[in-house]
């Protein structure tokens, strides 16, 4: 498989990622847990189909010390007994934030009250942030039918 066109070496594109790079810099600096952080990606990207950044993300997770079991487990996190509170708010979270198309109501206020009671203001809007972005970078990715499979831990900087 190879990519549409050539977008990484895009001079435009260059231009666009850099802002939606500046945006997940403000949102991995910021309180909510780094593990948080790798579990939304990953799952979003699983829902979305996006392998490139699915690869990207678990060798990062499993870098930075992730365990493959709960990598493993993160599509079928409802059935997991690996994932704390937190963590299966935030994934409900980004379920629901990424499947708006298709999840009538968006995001309940149910999904949204859970997560409330394990992350404060700044960590909300950093995971609401967070979930834009990811779904942003699967978009480009998909519709370039970007392959999966040769990302290397860094290789982004």
């Amino acid at each position: 498989m190879d990519p549409r066109l050539n977008y990484f070496g895009n001079a435009l594109a260059t231009k666009v990622l850099k802002h939606l790079y500046s945006a997940g810099k403000v949102v991995s600096d910021s309180t909510l847990p780094e593990s948080v952080q790798r579990l939304v990606e990953i799952r979003a990207s699983q829902i979305n189909g996006c392998g490139f950044c699915t690869d990207m993300h678990t060798k990062d997770a499993a870098h930075a010390g992730e365990t493959s079991i709960r990598l493993n487990l993160v599509a079928a996190w409802r059935e997991a007994t690996v994932f704390t509170e937190a963590e299966r708010a935030a994934l409900e979270l980004a379920e629901q934030g990424t499947r708006v198309a298709d999840a009538a109501g968006g995001v309940t206020d149910e999904a949204w009250a859970n997560a409330a009671k394990h992350f404060d203001d700044d960590q909300l809007v950093a995971l609401i942030s967070l979930i834009a972005v990811i779904n942003s970078y699967n978009r480009i990715n998909i519709i370039n039918q970007q392959p999966a499979g040769g990302y290397q831990v860094g290789q982004f900087g």
